[in-house]
């Protein structure tokens, strides 16, 4: 009996590589033509490896009649169809905790350098405009008098209000359930917490389900002094109410990681100096993308070895 063969769809960390190859057969998706590699190999496939760049969607998976799992690198998964891969017994795992940390501090640095302006600030310095113009105009922001509101208090969502707590603001959440062991306030309507505070901290996943969650209508709940801040998914967010309601000053500011159609940032967004934009790097750490990596390496060993991987999805029936 040969190898277990394997796609991987994308370029991925380096130990991926390094600690499959030699047990199994991989396929590099991106390096070769796809109808050609899956009409000589298809057949053989039993694992998927993703990092998202190509869709594993149902089309995808049906061309391979033997494939049994599909590991997702990263705690969002949206890429993959989950529901159709649970429904047709291939389990689908992510790479959740290892990453939670590096992206809460990220958030929390994101909502600092937008309520302060730091990136335009140093942008003032090295521009030369500190000594020629005097100092930076005092910022209208700040994290004092703040109220946050969390979108998705899952694990990186507490972890972002466990930070935000040493700052001593008031933290509120909206969840499609209430969770009643954590202090703070739960709203099962977005647009009411959003009316509320004066921070909006978006941690959602991205799929149909959440797809232009905040749209006009939370934005102007948000209203004038309000800052959104995401981390979640760009899908999570109608960018072009978001550009309106900044460009019409409906709310303050935002800081954002993550956009609708990655690396494409739109240039309205680019041409807002209030605006703070990070170029998705979360979770880019070496330390961090390396640990998310020996996940996948550990979610497709366990399968070959056990029949079921380390960190299943909610989708798939083993736990």
């Amino acid at each position: 009996m040969g190898k277990p063969e394997i796609i991987v769809t994308g370029p991925m960390m380096k130990t991926v590589f390094q600690q499959l190859d030699g047990s199994y057969v991989l396929h590099r998706l991106w390096e070769a033509d796809e109808d050609a590699l899956i009409a000589e190999h298809g057949e053989k496939i039993v694992a998927i490896a993703t990092a998202g760049k190509r869709p594993v969607d149902a089309t995808f998976m049906q061309r391979l009649p033997n494939l049994k799992l599909v590991a997702n690198f990263g705690v969002g998964y949206d890429s993959v169809d989950a529901k159709w891969a649970g429904e047709n017994g291939i389990l689908v795992s992510n790479t959740p905790d290892v990453l939670t940390d590096e992206v809460a501090d990220t958030a929390v640095g994101l909502i600092l350098m937008t309520l302060r302006q730091l990136g335009e600030a140093e942008r003032y310095l090295r521009a030369g405009r500190w000594e020629k113009e005097g100092p930076f105009p005092l910022t209208k922001a700040t994290m004092r008098d703040r109220r946050i509101g969390i979108v998705g208090l899952g694990r990186i969502g507490k972890a972002v209000a466990k930070r935000l707590d040493a700052f001593r603001t008031p933290i509120s959440y909206f969840g499609r359930t209430e969770q009643k062991d954590v202090p703070y306030r739960y709203y099962s309507k977005l647009a009411d917490m959003a009316r509320d505070v004066d921070v909006l901290v978006n941690v959602a996943p991205g799929g149909l389900a959440t797809r232009h969650m905040i749209d006009a209508k939370v934005l102007d709940e948000l209203g004038p002094d309000g800052v959104l801040i995401n981390i979640g998914r760009g899908t999570t967010v109608d960018e072009q109410a978001l550009i309106a309601a900044l460009r019409e000053g409906r709310i303050l500011s935002a800081g954002l990681d993550v956009y609708e159609d990655e690396p494409r940032v739109p240039r309205e967004l680019i041409e807002m100096e209030h605006v703070t934009l990070l170029p998705h790097v979360a979770s880019a750490s070496m330390f961090t993308r390396n640990k998310m990596a020996q996940l996948v390496v550990d979610n497709i060993r366990s399968y070959f070895d056990t029949g079921r991987p380390v960190t299943p999805v909610p989708e798939t029936p083993v736990r």
